[in-house]
This record gives structure tokens, C-alpha cells and sequence, in this order.
């Protein structure tokens, strides 16, 4: 129980706290501080100077900060609403560079009871302790016992982040790795169920992510997985990819049956997805899923046929048992097919396996008879490769319209691709049947080497540090792309605006604002807009890089650098840093990145004697011509800049 006039005690030691005079004294300073955690020993309940307390913290008196965080971690775990500004405190003093107050920090975090914080702060312990190494095997298993109680949370996000932090301690132990994925399946299912899309998504994505290591790990629960007529597009989309990859014998025929009816859906991208999704499970269960393709083709509907017959060339490549059963289903699905993708699949299936299809010489003059107004070439070299095996096989048949297709290709077709693929078969027509037969007719692929089987189960550790991240949702080589390109992070600095800026009319007239806009071609050279890079990230690069470019600008009199920063936005040019207004020397620091990747770093210095300006670019490529165009863009704002302070 408090001391009876602990209330005026407290007032006295927060006005001492805010004290500047107190504070500019470090002695002082320490003293007042030393009574708080004197009182507080002594059971005064002393929480109301936490502000001041963490405000303390900011000191490189080791000292102090040893008094503030004892006081911290003790009224933390009693003063849950407080305990977040007391995680972010010790979270930040664990990147100083001095190790002592990282060590004090880190035994600090350690300390607290998390039990007693929000699913914020505990969110934020977990994913703090990634950091730690433990000493020896029992100091790991005493943190995964401390930490099994997480993995029960109600919170979404406290749940993968203990379970992230499970995966990662144990790396040496697969069977507690496999043991923590299992105990997490009720609250993954729970969230991939949940009313928030975003929510489910994400839950969806760690799902499959799971799946790569455990296949089957949630097959006993694929009803979970069965699409809502009001979910969206993309939650649907991966709950069809999760069932593809749970299907077993025991559940095969509710899933089929349950896919089929997506395939009908009024959501024509939704409907194609899910037929896909029954040619990826037809590599297992061939029979069932082609009678159900089959019975697809009977609907006659555009995209239903289109869809269903690209499923059936991958098949028959795949499977070549149901090559009988798909070349039966064929007949009279080429009056529905309209786009480029299932024109050329089923060309494709009519000239490999023509000879099991009885009209199947008669489709394809059809084709041949409309080849004037096919706007896709790739249908064209499709029908041109298609016809030539056809026309071994079935001669009579085919030999006056390959005649007429081969005439065409050479003499009136404009697509050179075409024209040099018809004059090639032309050619190797003259040579002979034999050679014909034996480059056309060479022996297939063999679909057991692999390329399109499903790949192999992947360890838990490849992905385990990627876990409770964007990776699963972007994928890993995308999140790596947008990473590099974009920076790592998406907000750059803020510059700050001077009262000039805001109150002094446009930086750049009109006529001089198009006159940067319409910047000569430059070697086709497209810069992109809203690149954003942090200063760390800029620094970083920058000092990696090798000078490519350097040379020096006539400059006379002053000008505002906001001016130089509007003109610069116009062209794509990012400003990471400026100095400011009449400094000397005056330094900018610039970033823009082309359509292809192509990182440009450049430094403007302006110096004392004000009558030059001096530029230095880096490339993270070599691209002399590039590196030339852009030289040229900026050569054009700076030149601008200069007509407008003249």
C-alpha cells in the first residue's frame, strides 16, 4: 500500500523531472532520479512519472539509463496502456552502437512479463527476439517453454509471430518445427476464415507456404477451404490453389465435384482457375477428371471450351493414357473457340494426334481457309507446324491445303516469323518425306524427367525466416525485385516546405515547365516516376559504386532549391537530400531509375565562388548510352533552372 502523501511526492518529483535546470545538470539530474526508485522501493506507487521516466532514458549515462530501465520494467508489466512506450524505448536503445547499452537493453526486453502487454507490444517483443542467439541447447528450450503459451493467443499476429520465432530457434530440430505447425493449424484455419479479407488472405498464403514443407498438413480439414459466392476474386483464387494441393483418395471426389461448380461461376476468371485447378489434379486422378472436362465441353460456352482444351494438351503430354479419351471429347469444340491461347492448343492436339481425330484434317482447313484475316501469328506458325505432321499421317487428305497455306505464308503474309517458318518447311519438303519425318517426328520428352511434375518438399528452414513477412504474399523473387528497385522501404524522407514555397505562386512558369516536360528523346530513355529510396539505402549504394559520369555546369547567382526540386519531379528525378538556401558549398543528392532497372545516383555541388556546378553520376549498370541520355535530361532541367532565376 502506498505511503500516506505520495500524491504530493510524485507532483514534486515530475516538476524536478521537467525541470531544465535540473536536467542541464547531469549530477542533479541522477539524484532526482535516484528518489524515484527509492520511493518506489519503498511502495510508493511512483507510475505517475513514467513520461518523464522514459524521457530520461535519452542519456549516455550508463548509469541513468540502468535506474530508468528498472523503473521501466517495473511498472510496465503493472501499467499495460504504458508498457508500449517503454518496448519502443528499449527497441531503439538495441541499435546504439555501444554495446553496453545494447546488452542493458536487450537483458531489459528480456525481463518483461509480455503477458501482461497488448498484442501490439507483444507482437513487437517476439519479433525483437529474432535477434537473440541462444547460449546452449537448454537455454533454447527454456525460451521455446516460455514461449508455448503465445501459440494459444487469441491474436492473430502474437500467433505467428511466437510461431516465426519457434521455426527460427529450433532450425536444428525438425521435429519441433513440425510440432509447432501442427499446434498452429487451429488458429491458421481460424484466420483464413475470418471476416477480414486481408486477414484471410494472408492466413491463405501462409497456408500454402506451410503446404510446401507438409503436404496434406491441413487435408483433414479442406472443407475449410471451399469458396463463399461472397468472398472476392482473389481470396477465391487461393483457396482453389490450396485445394489442389489436399487432394488425397479420401476427399478427391468432394473436391472435384466442389471445383466443378466453380466452373460455371458468372466469374469468367474465376471459372477458368478453377478448371486449371481440375487439369492439376487430373496428373493424379486422370479418369475422373477427364470425364469432368469432358462434360465441360458439352456446355459450349467460349471461355468454358477455350480453357478446357488448353487443360487437355498439357494432359495428353502428361498423361498419355487418356490421349484416346481426350482426342473422343474433341469433335466440334473449334466452333467455340474464338482467342489465340485455345486456337493454338487445339491446333496443336489436331496435328499430333490428327490421325485419331476422324474430321480432324477438315477443322484445320477450316483454319487454313481463314488465315487472311487471323490477326495472331503465333495461331498461324501453330497451323503451319500442325499441318505438316498432319500431312504425314494423312497425305491425301492434307497435301493441296498445305499447299495453299505454305503459298500464302511465303508470297502474302507480312509477319516475317511466319514467312521464314513457311519458307523453311517449303524447303525441307524439297529435301524429302524422310527428312521431314525425322526432324518433325523426333522422339518426345520424357514427362517422367520432371520439368512440369510438382517440385519436391521443401525443408521448413528455406522458408522459416520468410514467415509472419510479405514474402509468401508477393513471393520470394518479387519481394526481392520490389526490395532492390523500390528501396526498402516505400516512404523516402520528407523534405520540408518553406513558407516561400506555399505562398510565393508556381516555382516554374508555365512556358519553361513545358518547355522540361518536352525533353528531347534521348536514346528512347523513360525514367520512372514515384522511386522512392531512403537515405540509408542511397548512402549504401552510393558508396558501392564507382563515379561513371563527371562534369562541370556554367552556374551565376543565387536560386531557391525548391524551384530545382519542382523542376526535377517533372522528369522523374527524385530529390533524397538538398541543402539549404545560400549554403556554401551547397550540396543535392539525386536518384532515378529507367524502365529497365538502370539505378542512376547523382550529386550536385555548387561551390563558394558560386560560378559552377559541378555533377557526378553513378550507375549500379553499365549503359554508356543510357548513361548519356540521362546526362542529357539533366543537362535540360539545369539549363532551365538557369533561364528562370535570369
Amino acid at each position: 500500500m502506498p505511503y500516506l502523501g505520495s500524491e504530493d511526492v510524485v507532483k514534486e518529483l515530475k516538476k524536478a523531472l521537467c525541470n531544465p535546470h535540473i536536467q542541464a545538470d547531469r549530477l542533479r539530474y541522477r539524484n532526482v532520479i535516484q528518489r524515484v526508485i527509492r520511493y518506489m522501493t519503498q511502495g510508493l506507487d511512483m507510475s505517475g512519472v513514467f513520461m518523464e521516466m522514459v524521457k530520461a532514458s535519452a542519456t549516455v549515462d550508463i548509469v541513468q539509463k540502468k535506474l530508468v530501465y528498472l523503473y521501466m520494467c517495473t511498472y510496465a508489466p503493472l501499467k499495460p496502456d504504458l508498457a508500449l512506450l517503454a518496448i519502443n524505448t528499449l527497441c531503439k536503445d538495441c541499435s546504439d552502437p555501444n554495446p553496453m547499452v545494447r546488452g542493458l537493453a536487450l537483458r531489459s526486453m528480456c525481463s518483461l512479463r509480455m503477458s501482461k502487454l497488448d498484442q501490439w507490444g507483444q507482437a513487437e517483443v517476439l519479433n525483437f527476439l529474432l535477434r537473440y542467439q541462444p547460449r546452449s541447447e537448454e537455454e533454447l528450450f527454456d525460451i521455446l517453454n516460455l514461449l508455448d503459451s503465445f501459440l494459444k493467443s487469441g491474436s492473430p499476429g502474437v500467433v505467428m509471430g511466437a510461431t516465426k520465432l519457434f521455426l527460427i530457434l529450433a532450425k536444428k530440430f525438425p521435429h519441433v518445427q513440425t510440432d509447432v505447425l501442427v499446434r498452429v493449424k487451429g488458429p491458421l484455419l481460424a484466420a483464413c476464415s475470418s471476416e477480414s479479407r486481408e486477414l484471410c488472405f494472408v492466413a491463405l498464403c501462409h497456408v500454402r507456404q506451410i503446404l510446401h514443407s507438409l503436404p496434406g498438413h491441413f487435408s483433414s480439414h479442406y472443407k475449410k477451404f471451399f469458396c463463399s459466392y461472397s468472398e472476392p476474386h482473389y481470396i477465391k483464387l487461393q483457396k482453389v490453389e490450396v485445394l489442389c494441393e489436399l487432394v488425397n483418395d479420401e476427399n478427391v471426389q468432394q473436391v472435384l465435384e466442389e471445383l466443378r461448380g466453380y466452373c460455371t461461376d458468372v466469374s469468367a476468371d474465376f471459372a477458368q482457375a478453377a478448371i486449371f485447378a481440375i487439369g492439376g489434379i487430373a496428373r493424379t486422378y486422370t479418369d475422373q477428371c477427364v470425364q469432368i472436362l469432358t462434360e465441360l465441353l458439352g456446355l459450349r460456352q467460349e471461355h468454358i471450351t477455350t480453357v478446357v482444351v488448353q487443360t487437355f494438351r498439357d494432359l495428353v503430354w502428361l498423361c498419355p493414357q487418356c490421349t484416346e479419351a481426350v482426342c473422343q471429347a474433341l469433335p466440334g469444340c473449334e466452333e467455340n473457340i474464338q482467342d489465340s491461347e485455345g486456337k493454338q492448343a487445339l491446333i496443336w492436339l489436331l496435328g499430333v494426334h490428327g490421325e485419331r481425330i476422324p474430321n480432324a484434317p477438315y477443322v484445320l482447313e477450316d483454319f487454313v481457309e481463314n488465315v487472311k484475316s487471323e490477326t495472331f501469328p503465333a495461331v498461324k506458325m501453330e497451323l503451319l507446324t500442325a499441318l505438316m505432321r498432319l500431312f504425314l499421317s494423312r497425305p491425301a487428305e492434307c497435301q493441296d491445303m498445305l499447299g495453299r497455306l505454305l503459298y500464302y505464308c511465303i508470297e502474302e503474309e507480312k509477319d516475317m516469323a511466319v514467312r521464314d517458318r513457311g519458307l523453311f518447311y517449303y524447303r525441307l519438303l524439297l529435301v524429302g518425306i524422310d527428312e521431314v519425318k525425322r526432324i518433325l517426328c523426333s522422339p518426345k520428352s520424357d514427362p517422367t524427367l520432371g520439368l512440369l511434375e510438382d517440385p519436391a518438399e521443401r525443408p521448413v528452414n528455406s522458408w522459416a525466416s520468410d514467415f509472419n513477412t510479405l514474402v509468401p504474399v508477393y513471393g520470394k523473387s518479387r519481394w526481392a525485385t520490389i526490395s532492390k528497385c523500390q528501396g526498402a522501404e516505400r516512404c523516402g524522407p520528407e523534405l520540408p516546405k518553406t513558407p516561400s514555397f506555399t505562398a510565393s505562386g508556381p516555382l516554374i512558369p508555365e512556358e519553361n515547365k513545358e518547355r522540361v516536360q518536352e525533353l528531347p528523346d534521348s536514346g528512347a530513355l523513360m525514367l520512372v516516376p514515384n522511386l522512392q529510396l531512403t537515405a540509408d539505402y542511397f548512402e549504401k549504394t552510393w558508396l558501392s559504386l564507382k563515379v561513371a559520369h563527371q562534369q562541370v555546369l556554367p552556374w551565376q547567382g543565387e536560386f531557391h532549391p525548391d524551384t530545382l526540386q519542382m523542376a526535377l519531379q517533372v522528369v522523374n528525378i527524385q530529390t533524397i537530400a538538398m541543402s539549404r538556401a545560400g549554403a556554401r558549398p551547397w550540396k543535392a543528392y539525386l536518384s532515378a531509375q529507367d524502365d529497365t532497372g538502370c539505378l542512376f545516383l547523382t550529386e550536385l555541388l555548387l561551390t563558394s565562388e558560386n560560378s559552377e556546378m559541378q555533377i557526378s553520376v553513378k550507375q549500379n549498370e553499365t549503359r554508356t548510352e543510357t548513361l548519356n541520355s540521362f546526362i542529357s535530361v539533366l543537362e535540360t532541367v539545369i539549363g532551365t533552372i538557369e533561364e528562370i532565376k535570369s
